[in-house]
């Protein structure tokens, strides 16, 4: 009779590369996937597998991006997402949740579109190629389009009505086009897109986040704001349970409801200043032309009208963000102390400073003015 150990059962689970894990929420998710693929392996044959209470189990964790990251028991291949031989990396990769996507204002916007939407193309063409079953794809809620009329919440399969122009939102709509037409592009392939609310938390830098860095906070008349985050953190347990638990698309990441200018201004300190629609977005549009503000018009929309979303599927699969929209709020006030922001431009204190006594319109003419005068000296 045998004596010697019985060897555990290796996890039949998926395994799941993840683009952009090097940084952000790519990052955490790898970790979060690689701890579940060691828990699945130290549990064997009981049943519980991969970590937490859902017992669902991850076999191995492919780490994709342009260098090595810090992330430990995952597979490193390191390889840009734009390159056409990607699918060499993905032979056997059952699952593929595509994270890396570039979101910061100083972009230029063609470089931004470039590796955005040709990124999130070269991932579907090569998983489709290397027979990978499945697609994650990251976007954002801003795809639903921030308006007056806006339900809050808006549902999950509400329409899609942003703009499709130059902006960040721009390249989420291509994405979501790139995803919705991938089962007729590449017949098999299952393909969902998950759209987290306005992300905070360490290395997030967007047109959101910025309107928090300026001296005062602008609301447009006749406007009800509503503001809804997602913390980074809570959108890589997101796209945990949305591989594990193969939740289905389109799925929305947020916090639990939403919050008021009221709370919004207790929570930042900031007084807010208001003018008309009219007013507000023809003057962002003719300083963006000028080349003053690095977002259109149009991204002024996501932080003066609502675009607040229901995460009902995550819901329905037992999913609850650690964040609250309250905490996430002054997580990014502590990531922005010390930045200045006017029209999503960042200044320095002093001119952000005479900005604010200056008052809204004059502020934003005169932050424009003083980039330009500081391009000139550098000239």
């Amino acid at each position: 009779m045998a004596t010697g150990k019985v060897r555990p059962r290796r996890s039949k689970g998926p395994v799941v590369a993840v683009t952009g894990a090097a940084t952000g929420a790519g990052r955490l998710l790898a970790a979060r996937l690689a701890e579940r693929a060691v828990h699945a392996d130290e549990v064997g044959s009981e049943g519980a597998g991969g970590r937490g209470p859902s017992g669902h189990k991850v076999r191995k964790v492919v780490a994709i991006d342009g260098h090595r990251g810090d992330v430990p028991g995952v597979t490193w291949r390191v390889v840009d997402i734009r390159d056409p031989l990607l699918s060499n990396r993905l032979s056997d990769v059952d699952v593929i949740v595509h994270a890396d996507i570039e979101s910061s204002p100083e972009l230029d916007p063609r470089e931004r579109r470039t590796h955005n939407v040709r990124g999130a193309q070269t991932v579907v063409t090569a998983a489709a190629a290397a027979r990978v079953r499945r697609v994650i794809l990251v976007t954002s809620a801003m795809v639903y389009g921030a308006g007056p009329d806006n339900e809050v919440p808006l549902n999950e399969d509400a329409p899609l009505l942003a703009e499709a122009n130059a902006s960040i939102a721009g390249d989420f709509l291509e994405i979501e086009d790139l995803a919705a037409n991938a089962p007729v592009t590449h017949p098999g392939l299952e393909v969902t897109v998950v759209r987290p609310a306005a992300l905070v938390g360490p290395g997030i830098d967007t047109v959101m986040t910025r309107h928090f860095e300026a001296p005062r906070l602008l609301s447009v008349k006749g406007s009800t704001p509503a503001w809804q985050f997602c913390h980074v953190e809570d959108l890589a347990s997101a796209l945990e349970m949305v591989v594990v638990a193969e939740v289905p698309g389109p799925v929305a990441v947020s916090c639990e409801g939403w919050l008021g200018s009221a709370e919004v201004s207790e929570i930042t300190g900031k007084r807010s200043f208001e003018l008309p629609a009219a007013v507000t977005f023809g003057m962002a549009q003719r300083l963006h032309r000028l080349g003053m503000t690095p977002a259109p018009a149009t991204d002024l929309h996501y932080v003066t009208y609502p675009w607040v979303v229901d995460a009902a599927r995550l819901r329905e699969a037992g999913w609850k963000p650690a964040y609250d929209n309250a905490t996430a709020l002054r997580v990014l006030m502590d990531e922005s102390a010390g930045r200045h922001a006017v029209v999503g431009r960042r200044v320095g204190g002093k001119e952000a400073t005479m900005a604010t006594a200056a008052g809204a319109t004059v502020a934003a003419i005169g932050a424009a003015a003083a980039i330009r005068r500081a391009r000139k000296r550098r000239r």
